[in-house]
């Protein structure tokens, strides 16, 4: 019996911003037949780059064809893939609740509390609770307020996350670059 080893993997991409570069980045999952479960795509800290952050289930392999797929695109820079213990990720989350099923059970503005959740809108008809943390987290709060029978609206946002590791790949890949471009001159 073959172990399953899919699990949810991280892929971050730096490229150039180049109009339709993210329709070849999520062609390349449509073509492996890999689901994307997250996207969120925005300016690097890096000056000139764009950063695409990618979620998808699959196992190690299928990552590494993903990311070297990936990395064939001519205005990409690079993309790496990581695992959740790589990455220090959270994820934003919007929350428009009742507000008369507020007043009815003061439950309900505990447990936004208890979660350090923020509510950023109040009127007779709905309240809007803002939470930014992990996205376990906000799986919890959502399925709790749920069982509440108090959720209108619940929108999370893709995740956002950065390397646990010392530098920024990128970085050091570019400094390589144009140092290799100034040798060359």
């Amino acid at each position: 019996m073959e172990q399953d080893t899919t699990k949810l993997y991280t892929f971050l991409i730096y490229s150039e911003n180049v109009p339709g570069l993210l329709s070849q980045i999520t062609a390349v999952f449509t073509r492996r037949q890999v689901n994307i479960e997250s996207l969120n795509v925005c300016a690097s800290s890096t000056p000139g780059a764009h950063k695409y952050t990618v979620t998808a289930y699959c196992d190690e392999r299928m990552a590494r064809i993903l990311t070297s797929q990936v990395e064939k695109r001519i205005d990409v820079l690079q993309a790496h893939f990581y695992t959740d213990e790589e990455l220090f990720i959270n994820e934003t989350a919007l929350f428009k609740l009742s507000t008369p099923a507020m007043m009815k059970n003061r439950e309900v503005s505990s447990l936004v509390r208890s979660y350090d959740a923020r509510i950023i809108e109040v009127n007779s008809t709905y309240s809007v609770v803002e939470i930014t943390c992990f996205p376990d987290v906000i799986i919890s709060l959502f399925d709790q307020l749920k069982k509440m029978d108090c959720v209108l609206q619940f929108v999370r946002s893709g995740r956002i996350c950065i390397t646990k590791s010392r530098v920024e790949h990128l970085d050091e890949w570019l400094a390589v670059r144009e140092a290799k471009r100034k040798a060359t001159k």
